[in-house]
C-alpha cells in the first residue's frame, strides 16, 4: 500500500544528512557525494560516519549513526552490501527517517543476494524508514544543492536549476540523460534514481516530483511498475497539473500463456498495455534517448501551441517541403497564408513563395529589414500556433550571427502565445543567445517537427484532463456465482452491467424450439447451452439461417444428438434461440486482466483485422465514453467505421458506450474477472446500435469460467 507523498520529504528535501561510509578519498564511491554536498552549497548538517578517522574531508566524523548529535532526516550508505543490513538496522533503531542505499550485491544477483533484500525491506516496513535502493545511484535536489550520489556525471560541473525532474530506474540511463539535458542547456530540479526499489519505487518518486511547483517537465525511465494505483495517480497528476511526462519505457513481454483463452488476453502484451496507460493518461513515450531529450527541450518553457497550425519560413523550397512533409505525419497543420496576404507579401518579394512553406528566396538575406517584414506580415496574418524558420549554417557566420538575430527577434516580437523555432547549425554560444531570445533550437528539421507535434499533443491532453467526465453510477458487482455458469445466465451478467444483448430464449431438452424460435422471429440462430463446451462450432453446436418452426425442431434435436455424441461428459441446458442478424461492421471488444494494470479493455475491428493483422487498442479500466471514442478512433481500420465505399457511418457512440460500462463493470469486479470476451459486436448503421452476439466470461481467484456463445 503506497503512502502519502510526503513521506519522500526527508529523502528527497532533507534538512540534514549523515552518509555512512563517508571516504577521505573524493574519489571513491563514499567520497563523491561528501565532496558534492560541501562544494554544492547544501545548507543543512553533514554528519560523515567513518569510525576509523576523526574528519573526513574537513569535516568532524562520527563512529557510527548513535554517536550523531541529533537524528539526521537521510542517511547515505555507503558500505558493502555485507555490512548494508546492519547499517541500515542502526539507522532505524536511531529514528531515522530515509536511507539511500548504492551498494549492489542483492536482488540483480540471484537468490542469495534476493533474501539479503527482503531482510532490507523489512527492515524498512517494520521501522517505517523509507529506503531507496539497493543498487541505486541515488538522487540530488538542485536549487536546495542536497547531492545523495556518486554518479560521476557531476564530477565537472553541477547542473544549472531548472524546471525538469528526472526519475529513473536506472542510475547509468539517469545520469546519461541528466548530461544531455546539461549540454542542451536544460536545467535541472530533481534527479532521482530508484535501482532494485526494495521499497520506495518509481510511481512514488513520479507521484512526488509532479507536485513540486519548480519542475514543469518529467523525464522518465523504468523497465516496469509495481505499483499501479500510485503510478496512474502521479499520470494523472501531471496531466492536471499542466506538466509534461516524458517516458522511456523499455522491455517487451508477453503477459503469459494463460491468456491463450481469450482473444483479448492473447493480443495484449505488457508493452501494448504500457502504449495504452500512456495514451490514456497523456503521457508522451519517447521512441530514443534523444527524442526523450529533445521533447523535454522543446516542454521546458511551459508553453503550448493553441492549436496545431504551423507556419514555415524558409529560404529554401526543398527544406521547406521536407519540413512540411514531416509536418503531416507528425499531425501539424502547415495551413496556407490567407489569400490577401499572400499578395501582399508577393508585392513585397515578387520572386518569392508566400504560400506555406513560405519560401522568401535566399534574395531575403540580402535585405535583412524585409526579411523581419515578410516574417511579421506572416505571424500576424497566417494565424499560426507554431512558427519554424529554417536557416541551416548561417546564424554560425561571425559577420551575420548577431544581424540575423536581431531581424528575427524584430520579426517576432509580440508573438508570446507562438511557439517559435529554428533549425540552425551553429556553435553553442550561438544557439544559447537565440535560445535567450524565445526561440527553441534544433539542428535538425525533422526532430524539431516532431517535438512541436508533442507540445500538440500535451495541449490536448491537459485540455481533456479539464473536460473528462464523470464515471456515473456505480456497476453492479458479481455475486454469489457457484460453480459454471450457462451462455444464458452469463450473458444476464453483462446485460445488468449495461452491455446490451439480443433477446434469446433458453429452449431446455425436450421443449418446443419451434415455438421458441416463432416467438424470437425468422430467421434466428440455434446454438448448445453448456457452461462446459465454450467452442460450440468444433462439435457442430450452432445452426444459423433457421426459418420455420420445423427446422427449428430438426436443428435442436441435431444439436442436441452431437453434443451428446462428441462432449458425453458435459452438463448441457438446452439450446439458445437468438435473432439472426446481419449488417454493420465486426468488431471485436473485450476484457483482460494485466499483471500490472488490472483490467484492461480492448476494442478492435473483428475476423481478419483481428486475426491476422491484430489491430487492436488498449485502456485501462475504467475510463469514460470521451476516452472510449479516442481508443475507437486510434486503430488503423476506423476509417470502415466511418463508411466506405458507400456504406453509411457505423453507430460509434453506441460503441462507445458500451466499452465505457465494460471498463466501469470490469473495474468493479478487478479481483473476480480474469477475462471477457465480445465476440463479434456487430457495429450496425448510425443510430441502431451495437450488438454483442457472442460472449466468453472467465473468472479469476478460484472462480469459474461463464462462457457464452461459440
Amino acid at each position: 500500500m503506497s503512502q502519502h507523498p510526503s513521506s519522500l520529504d526527508p529523502l528527497l528535501a532533507p534538512r540534514s544528512i549523515a552518509l555512512v561510509g563517508a571516504s577521505e578519498d573524493a574519489a571513491r564511491i563514499g567520497g563523491r557525494p561528501l565532496r558534492y554536498l560541501r562544494e554544492g552549497g547544501f545548507k543543512g548538517a553533514i554528519y560523515p560516519i567513518n569510525p576509523k578517522r576523526s574528519t573526513v574531508q574537513g569535516l568532524a566524523a562520527y563512529s557510527s549513526v548513535g554517536a550523531l548529535p541529533e537524528t539526521p532526516d537521510v542517511a547515505i550508505l555507503a558500505v558493502p552490501a555485507s555490512a548494508t543490513l546492519q547499517a541500515l538496522k542502526d539507522c532505524a533503531e536511531r529514528g531515522v527517517r530515509a536511507a539511500i542505499i548504492f551498494s549492489a550485491g542483492f536482488a540483480e544477483t540471484g537468490d542469495a543476494g534476493r533474501a539479503m533484500q527482503d531482510q532490507i525491506a523489512a527492515v524498512s516496513r517494520n521501522s517505517g524508514m523509507r529506503v531507496l535502493g539497493p543498487n541505486c545511484l541515488g538522487v540530488f535536489n538542485v536549487s536546495a544543492g542536497y547531492y545523495g550520489t556518486f554518479s560521476a556525471v557531476l564530477d565537472a560541473a553541477f547542473m544549472p536549476p531548472g524546471p525538469i525532474a528526472i526519475v529513473s530506474q536506472s542510475g547509468a540511463y539517469g545520469s546519461h540523460i541528466a548530461h544531455l539535458a546539461r549540454q542542451r542547456g536544460l536545467g535541472i530540479s530533481h534527479w532521482i534514481t530508484t535501482g532494485n526499489e526494495c521499497d520506495i519505487d518509481v510511481a512514488e518518486t513520479l507521484r512526488w516530483v509532479v507536485d513540486r511547483p519548480d519542475t514543469k517537465v518529467v523525464m522518465a525511465y523504468a523497465e516496469g511498475v509495481r505499483n499501479r494505483d500510485t503510478f496512474l495517480e502521479a499520470l494523472e497528476a501531471a496531466r492536471a497539473k499542466g506538466k509534461a511526462l516524458v517516458f522511456m519505457k523499455v522491455g517487451r513481454s508477453d503477459v503469459g500463456a494463460q491468456a491463450a483463452s481469450s482473444h483479448t488476453a492473447a493480443l495484449a502484451g505488457s508493452d501494448a498495455v504500457f502504449d495504452a496507460v500512456f495514451r490514456q493518461y497523456g503521457v508522451y513515450r519517447a521512441r530514443t534517448t534523444a527524442e526523450q531529450v529533445d521533447i523535454a527541450y522543446a516542454c521546458a518553457r511551459g508553453v503550448y501551441p493553441k492549436t496545431n497550425r504551423f507556419g514555415v519560413f524558409t529560404l529554401s523550397g526543398g527544406f521547406g517541403i521536407q519540413m512540411a512533409d514531416d509536418a503531416a505525419a507528425a499531425g501539424l497543420d502547415v495551413a496556407p497564408m490567407p489569400a490577401p496576404a499572400q499578395d501582399a507579401m508577393r508585392a513585397m518579394l515578387p520572386y518569392a513563395s508566400p504560400r506555406n512553406p513560405v519560401d522568401a528566396t535566399a534574395q531575403a538575406l540580402t535585405d535583412l529589414p524585409l526579411m523581419t517584414s515578410y516574417i511579421r506580415a506572416m505571424l500576424e496574418k497566417g494565424g499560426y500556433d507554431m512558427f519554424a524558420g529554417i536557416f541551416g549554417s548561417g546564424p554560425a557566420s561571425p559577420t551575420f550571427a548577431a544581424s540575423l538575430r536581431k531581424a528575427l527577434e524584430d520579426a517576432t516580437g509580440g508573438q508570446r502565445d507562438c511557439v517559435l523555432s529554428l533549425t540552425m547549425s551553429a556553435p553553442p554560444e550561438i544557439v544559447r543567445s537565440y535560445e535567450e531570445k524565445g526561440f527553441l533550437v534544433f539542428e535538425d528539421g525533422t526532430a524539431l517537427v516532431n517535438a512541436l507535434g508533442a507540445l500538440v499533443h500535451f495541449r490536448n491532453s491537459f485540455d481533456r484532463a479539464k473536460t473528462d467526465q464523470a464515471q456515473g453510477a456505480a456497476p453492479p458487482r458479481i455475486a454469489d456465482l457457484s460453480g459454471a455458469l450457462s451462455e444464458h445466465q452469463a450473458k444476464q451478467v453483462l446485460s445488468r452491467a449495461g452491455i446490451a444483448f439480443p433477446k434469446e430464449l433458453l429452449v431446455a431438452s425436450g421443449d418446443d424450439a419451434g415455438r421458441a424460435a416463432a416467438e424470437i422471429g425468422f430467421p434466428v440462430v440455434l446454438k448448445i447451452a453448456s457452461a462446459d463446451i465454450a467452442h460450440k462450432t468444433e462439435i457442430g453446436g450452432v445452426v444459423v439461417g433457421v426459418r420455420s418452426e420445423e427446422e427449428a425442431r430438426s436443428a435442436a434435436a441435431a444439436i442436441l444428438a452431437r453434443a451428446k455424441e462428441k462432449r458425453p461428459e458435459a452438463r448441457i441446458d438446452g439450446v439458445l434461440v437468438s435473432p439472426m442478424i446481419s449488417g454493420g461492421v465486426e468488431t471485436i471488444v473485450g476484457v483482460m486482466r494485466d499483471p500490472v494494470f488490472g483490467p484492461v479493455v480492448m476494442f478492435g475491428l473483428g475476423g481478419v483485422f483481428v486475426e491476422v493483422l491484430k489491430d487492436v487498442t488498449f485502456r485501462v479500466a475504467p475510463f469514460d465514453v470521451g476516452e472510449a471514442r479516442r481508443m475507437i478512433g486510434e486503430i488503423r481500420g476506423y476509417a470502415m467505421l466511418q463508411g466506405v465505399r458507400g456504406a453509411p457511418p457505423c453507430d460509434i457512440d453506441a460503441l462507445a458506450q458500451m466499452l465505457s460500462a465494460l471498463s466501469r463493470f470490469a473495474a468493479a469486479n478487478a479481483d473476480l474477472i480474469d477475462s471477457i470476451d465480445l465476440n463479434p459486436v456487430l457495429a450496425l448503421p448510425k443510430g441502431q446500435g451495437a450488438v454483442p452476439l457472442d460472449a466468453l466470461l472467465v473468472l479469476g481467484g478460484g472462480a469459474t469460467s461463464v462462457q457464452a456463445g461459440h
